[in-house]
């Protein structure tokens, strides 16, 4: 599909495409967000302390109130936005990068290596992903690296299963047949046939995962096993702004918002990216949007 056809499809789709703008809008924070509030959101100012939102006395980084230590609720957000999403699209990559390429071996493979694959799929799986995590973070701390490795490996089984089943129908195919008689070998099958074709299905789930992980890492935030100071995250804002709920309620309100808004954009662009891959499903949305 070419891009022009891509972009209006997604504008015919009036909330993907308001979804697809906030994303936009949060990676771009992210990006540049920490560079443009600078000092601010690590600067006290006990005289801003616990400072209600929406007073446009104190300049723009306060305009959503201020933390116990008189730091500018926006500008904290602007500054955890990036780890946030870092921590998250780096899992994300991570385990479906690795979870992809054993679930295709895996699916190629017939004999005892796809087993073995499977086996330590189904070890992964049979642990609470939430306690699994806490667990290995109590060893080794909350580092941003160390949250990296062990979301991306409780996600890990999602991308071997479905890479897997994605090859046991695609390997059967005529023209890999075809291949096969011509010559190729299993790395060249892997690489120039069955891969291009099982991406797309892992890059929809990769959208959908993006929010689980980010919820995920939120969550461990929470409980103190995630991101700790001086690095900060939405969810470790969250975490700081529960003891403040009755006589604050912005410390814990605008980061959860943040979170809950970039989780739900993330579900419904993934869903859109499902609805644009599949020509069935994107030819029965334009004729209800003709009807």
């Amino acid at each position: 599909m070419r891009n022009s056809s891509l972009l209006a499809l997604l504008r015919s789709d009036r909330v993907a495409f308001v979804a697809a703008i906030w994303l936009m809008l949060v990676v771009g924070i992210a990006l540049v967000g920490p560079e443009v509030v600078g000092k601010a959101a690590t600067g006290l100012d006990l005289r801003a302390r616990n400072a209600p939102p929406f007073d446009f006395s104190r300049g723009w980084v306060h305009w959503l109130g201020s933390d116990a230590l008189g730091r500018g609720i926006l500008a904290r957000i602007f500054l955890a936005a990036r780890t946030t999403l870092g921590i998250a699209v780096a899992s994300v990559l991570l385990s479906m990068v690795i979870g992809g390429t054993l679930g295709i071996i895996a699916g190629l493979s017939r004999g005892s290596l796809g087993k073995v694959i499977m086996r330590g799929t189904d070890v992964i799986m049979s642990f609470p992903s939430l306690l699994m995590a806490l667990i290995v973070l109590y060893v080794l701390g909350g580092a941003p690296a160390n949250l990296v490795v062990v979301l991306a490996i409780t996600r890990l089984p999602v991308y071997v299963r479905t890479a897997r089943a994605e090859v046991l129908e695609i390997r059967e195919r005529a023209f890999i047949n075809a291949a096969r008689v011509m010559g190729a070998g299993q790395v060249h099958l892997a690489l120039r046939h069955i891969a291009p074709l099982v991406l797309p299905t892992l890059f929809i789930i990769g959208s959908l995962d993006f929010a689980y992980v980010m919820l995920a890492e939120s969550a461990l935030s929470f409980l103190g096993m995630g991101v700790q100071p001086p690095s900060i995250t939405w969810g470790l804002m969250v975490a700081e702004g529960r003891s403040y709920l009755n006589s604050a309620w912005w410390l814990s309100f605008w980061p959860g918002l943040f979170i809950m808004l970039t989780a739900l954009s993330a579900n419904l662009l993934a869903s859109w990216f499902r609805i644009a891959g599949d020509p069935t499903l994107r030819a029965a949305q334009g004729n209800t949007g003709h009807a």
